[in-house]
C-alpha cells in the first residue's frame, strides 16, 4: 500500500495522486505539487489515504508545500496574463487567416508553458502562429486542438434542462453515448431533442441507460401478444417506468384496458416504441 493524497487542478477535472511527503492535508487545502511540467497549484480532493501499489503511476510525484500568499498572487497574475494572451492569439489567428476558434488559454503555474486550446473543423497548419506566439511570450507554446464536448466543458452554460452543463459541474470523463440509448428509453430521435448545446448526444442519456435496458428485457413491447386473466390480448401502448400496459383483447372491438406487466404472460414479442406518458 502507498500513502497518497488526491489533487485536482481544475474544479471538474480529474484527480491525480501525489505523495504527501510527510504532511497531513485536509480536503479543500490549496497545495503546490510537482508535475512533469513543473510545480502546479492544486486543490486537495482526498486527504491522506492508502491505495494499492498497482494504482500508483511511478514515479509518484510529491506535494511541495501548502500554498501561501505569494502562490495566490502568482495564480492571480497568471489569470490576467491568460486574458492578455487570449486577445493577442485571436488577433494573430485573424492575421494568419486560420480556420480555428480559440477556446481557452492556460498558463502553467511557473510560467514555463502556455497552452492554447482551440477547435476546428479539420487540421490546421499553425506553425507560423506558434513562431509569432513564442517570439512574443518567450516561453514554451503549445496549441492543442479539442472537440466540441471539451469546448462545452471549458466554457460552461445552461442545458435544455435549465441546469448548468453536467460536464462543467461534475463529469470528469466523457463516456460513450449512442443513439441506441435514446431508442432504448423511447425518446424522440429528433436531433434537437436529444442533443446538447455542443451538438453531440446528451451525456445524460447514459445515466438511466442500464435501468431502461433492464426494464426493457422483461417488459412486453407494442405489438406483443400477452395472456391476461381474460384471455389473449395485443399490447397497444407501454409505460416502461410504471410497468403499465394498454392491451386490446384479440378479436374484440372493445377499448384498450390497462394492466400491469406483472399480471400478464408474454406469448409473442412485439416492437419497441415510445412509451405512454402518465
Amino acid at each position: 500500500m502507498t500513502e497518497v493524497i488526491s489533487v485536482k487542478f481544475k474544479e471538474t477535472g480529474r484527480a491525480y495522486y501525489f505523495s504527501p511527503a510527510g504532511k497531513n492535508v485536509k480536503v479543500g487545502d490549496k497545495v503546490i505539487v510537482e508535475t512533469q511540467n513543473g510545480n502546479e497549484f492544486g486543490t486537495v480532493f482526498e486527504a491522506n489515504h492508502n491505495v494499492e501499489d498497482e494504482n500508483v503511476v511511478k514515479p509518484l510525484k510529491k506535494m511541495v508545500r501548502f500554498a501561501g500568499e505569494k502562490d495566490y498572487k502568482k495564480l492571480e497574475d497568471n489569470k490576467k496574463k491568460e486574458k492578455e494572451a487570449f486577445a493577442l492569439c485571436e488577433k494573430l489567428i485573424a492575421e494568419h487567416k486560420l480556420d480555428m476558434k480559440l477556446v481557452e488559454v492556460e498558463y502553467s503555474f511557473d510560467g514555463g508553458k502556455i497552452v492554447f486550446f482551440f477547435t476546428s473543423e479539420g487540421r490546421v497548419d499553425f506553425r507560423e502562429l506558434v513562431k509569432d506566439l513564442a517570439a512574443k511570450f518567450h516561453t514554451r507554446i503549445e496549441l492543442r486542438q479539442i472537440g466540441v464536448r471539451d469546448e462545452a466543458k471549458m466554457l460552461g452554460g445552461i442545458g435544455i434542462c435549465g441546469r448548468p452543463y453536467c460536464c462543467k459541474q461534475f463529469l470528469n470523463d466523457f463516456e460513450p453515448v449512442s443513439i441506441k440509448m435514446a431508442k432504448e428509453q423511447g425518446l424522440s430521435l429528433n436531433p434537437t431533442k436529444i442533443s446538447g448545446s455542443c451538438g453531440r448526444l446528451m451525456c445524460c442519456l447514459k445515466y438511466e441507460d442500464d435501468a431502461y435496458e433492464y426494464l426493457n428485457s422483461f417488459t412486453p413491447h407494442v405489438g406483443a401478444t400477452v395472456k391476461t386473466k381474460d384471455g389473449l390480448a395485443t399490447v397497444v401502448d407501454v409505460n416502461i417506468i410504471t410497468g403499465n400496459l394498454y392491451v386490446k383483447p384479440i378479436d374484440s372491438d372493445t377499448i384498450p384496458i390497462k394492466v400491469h406487466r406483472d399480471d400478464v404472460k408474454l406469448v409473442s414479442h412485439g416492437k419497441k416504441r415510445k412509451q405512454t406518458e402518465e
